[in-house]
């Protein structure tokens, strides 16, 4: 198989570009290198591309290592055919080389290993090519054998069949065929094991459908149902359909002798060898399916909750709300730094609220503090009530957002957290994980294992290594979009930056903390272990502010600073000008940037991505993000009637909707039906996690916490 050839086409891209693609992957260079600084020679293929085709890229290797390993095992039994080793060669996926190989895999001893055994082959042969004159029992007589154990015709002829049976059932051409049939005109089918039981899968009690129209979430519901032993999951074959294509395969002659062997042949290995295994294989795909389904969704939602836009320059005071053990309070100072610590009782058992205020108002008042950003966990809304009758007291402006709680626990638990914060017990540092989220949700939640914050569907059910590459990689893209700076800059931060691994960012962490700043970005050298491709990969993703070259502060690759410096020279300008803040209207004066680039001898791509930085330096794409909803009021599920129009946060993209929080502590679900006038295939396609949107409200089920929402005509 020509690997590149088969990603051009799949991809959708060009040959040259597949190539060069694939030898500076080969190389050792990131994918957000790749797609920042390497646009001419791909032709700006972007990090989702990239991704796509390094997976691609891996499977179809995988393949062909395959193809080798198979195509020598045949061989080495001397059963290696031009025919099959043309028809292994040709194999698009791993499932056909399986089904080629299967016939000539060692096997674990089966009921057809046992006759062979016993001798029993040449007897198969006879009922398979159908041309004995005599009743099968006469044939049978001269296998009889008390030393092998064949000690009667029926044993004999049962013996024969098994033989045959196995032999349908690896026969890859049937198997092909079968997988085809139960995929396009089988049905999916669940019960309930307990129906008295209620259960989140009453949906699934009595659940019949087209296994070609299953969607992605209904399977991983089915499995998980399947998993807890509330349901029972089978897959309904179109076997009437099956077994009359392989009578016709296989019954070639119409032979009294035979045929009624043979009809019973075929149909013990579809139900007993094809049925179970193509059933699980399809089980299988249908689940991986869903699975990449289910964590592409996870990825974007990962994507748009880590580039929401940072509340910068305001003191905020992280809320961890609870009942018993009380809420925990931290306040965090514009940079990031916790200036203070405390617990408070406004909630049962104590509900201590004057108390509580009283700290408040003092804190508020000795810090400056402008926002209150609340979790979203246990008391939130009864922290919420005092929040808002806090703020109508206050003669200074203070608003408060309610963030998501998901994965700060986890984090406050951590061995990273107590290294952070080694003097504040678990509720602190949650409490300021819960305020620093809202001024860098970036920065604070790289801290957190992606899979933790639990923006996504069945999570826990699915592939786990692949969820974490696939998760990690998304961060990955983010922190390298925005850009981190090297002066401030966590070690869980550095860790994502392109090349750089989880020592050499704790390197990076140790030499700032013995020398001092960075002041340029050539120092990185210094660091221990940190190499001229490490430095490569790195540094124009690593910002020093304030330092010996003002380019240093801006994601131009060092490797195009003269390009850079010769530009404004070309303009009359300096790089010094960059520190008031870049050089407005530069694209403007440059008339030809195909005839510039080759001026300068430097890609038309580069020079457009130079000229954008120096116009806005160090600039953050996460500005261009809807920003939180900041309160002042709270509102109750109990208040929302049917019609009510509302401003809300997507908080959740799933396969069939999602979820919106408009302030009342249980969000709405808005029904893909119910985004826009205009068929969607995905909910993606119309909201993403962090946008805030205008919903009404269609109804309120106050028993069971349901809220439904629309955006049409809003």
């Amino acid at each position: 198989m020509d690997i590149l050839k088969k990603l051009t086409e799949e991809l959708g891209i060009k040959l040259w570009q597949t190539e060069s693609a694939v030898k500076l992957i080969d190389e050792g260079n990131t994918i957000p290198f790749i797609s920042r600084y390497r646009k001419e020679a791909t032709g700006s293929l972007n990090d989702e591309q990239l991704r796509s085709l390094n997976e691609r890229l891996a499977y179809l290797r995988g393949l062909e290592d395959k193809k080798t390993q198979v195509l020598a095992s045949i061989e080495e039994q001397g059963k290696l055919t031009e025919e099959l080793k043309n028809q292994i060669l040709e194999a698009q996926t791993l499932v056909a080389v399986d089904d080629l190989y299967r016939p000539y895999r060692p096997k674990r001893r089966t009921r057809a290993t046992i006759a062979k055994e016993k001798g029993l082959e040449g007897l198969a042969d006879l009922i398979r090519l159908q041309l004995t004159k005599k009743p099968l029992e006469e044939e049978a007589k001269a296998y009889l054998s008390e030393e092998k154990g064949v000690l009667t015709v029926e044993e004999a002829i049962a013996g024969a069949g098994d033989i045959l049976a196995e032999a349908v059932s690896d026969e890859a051409d049937y198997r092909t065929y079968i997988r085809k049939a139960v995929f396009d005109e089988g049905q999916i089918c669940s019960e309930a094991k307990d129906e008295k039981a209620e259960s989140v899968y009453e949906t699934y009690y009595h659940y019949e459908e087209p296994v070609k129209k299953a969607a992605g979430h209904r399977i991983l519901a089915l499995n998980r149902g399947e998993a807890e032993k509330a349901l029972t999951v089978r897959i309904e074959a179109p076997e009437e359909q099956i077994l009359r294509y392989l009578e016709k395969k296989i019954l070639t002659h119409d032979n009294p002798y035979t045929t009624p062997v043979l009809k019973s042949v075929i149909a013990d290995s579809w139900r007993r060898l094809i049925e179970p295994s193509i059933e699980r294989e399809i089980r299988n795909e249908l689940t991986e399916k869903a699975e990449d389904g289910a964590i592409r969704v996870f990825g974007k939602n990962l994507e748009q909750l880590l580039m929401q836009p940072p509340i910068a320059g305001q003191v905020v005071l992280g809320w961890d709300p609870a009942f018993r053990t009380g809420c925990k309070l931290a306040v965090v100072d514009a940079t990031g730094k916790v200036l203070d610590t405390t617990v408070i009782y406004p909630t049962a058992p104590q509900n201590k609220v004057a108390e509580a205020k009283a700290v408040l108002k003092k804190l508020i008042q000795k810090y400056g503090i402008t926002l209150i950003s609340l979790g979203n966990g246990t008391a939130s809304r009864e922290s919420e009530r005092v929040i808002v009758e806090l703020i109508k007291e206050l003669s200074v402006p203070v608003k408060y957002v309610i963030v998501s709680e998901a994965g700060a626990s986890v984090y406050s638990a951590s061995k990273l957290a107590t290294e952070e914060f080694p003097n504040f017990d678990v509720g602190q540092r949650s409490a300021a994980s819960i305020a620093r989220r809202l001024q860098d949700p970036l920065a604070e939640l790289v801290k957190i294992d992606p899979k933790s914050i639990g923006v996504g569907q069945y999570q826990h059910d699915m592939n786990q290594k692949k969820l974490s590459e696939a998760l990690s990689g998304v961060v990955e893209d983010c922190v390298n979009k925005v850009g981190v700076d090297l002066n401030t800059a966590s070690a869980s931060l550095l860790e994502y930056v392109s090349g750089v691994s989880k020592t050499l960012a704790k390197n990076i962490v140790a030499y700032r903390e013995e020398n001092g700043r960075f002041q340029n970005r050539r120092q990185l050298l210094k660091v221990a272990k940190l190499g001229p491709k490490a430095f490569e990969q790195c540094a124009g993703f690593l910002r020093i502010s304030g330092g010996d070259n003002p380019l240093d502060a801006t994601s131009v690759h060092p490797e195009s600073y003269e390009v850079a410096e010769k530009l404004l020279a070309s303009m009359g300008l300096a790089s010094a000008e960059l520190a008031s803040g870049g050089i407005r209207g530069l694209s403007g004066k440059i008339r030809d940037y195909k005839k510039l680039a080759g001026q300068l001898g430097v890609g038309e791509p580069t020079l457009r991505d130079i000229v954008k930085e120096l116009e806005k330096p160090g600039r953050d794409p996460r500005d261009e993000m809807p920003r939180p909803i900041l309160r002042t009021d709270v509102l109750e599920m109990k208040d929302l009637t049917p019609g009510m129009v509302l401003k809300g946060t997507v908080r959740n993209v799933i396969d069939f909707g999602a979820f919106v929080d408009i302030g009342v502590h249980q969000d709405g679900l808005v029904h893909i039906s119910q985004m826009t006038d205009r068929y969607i295939k995905h909910p993606l396609e119309a909201v993403s996690v962090g946008d805030v949107v205008d919903v009404k409200v269609l109804s309120v089920d106050l028993q069971k916490k349901r809220i439904a929402l629309t955006m049409k005509g809003v």
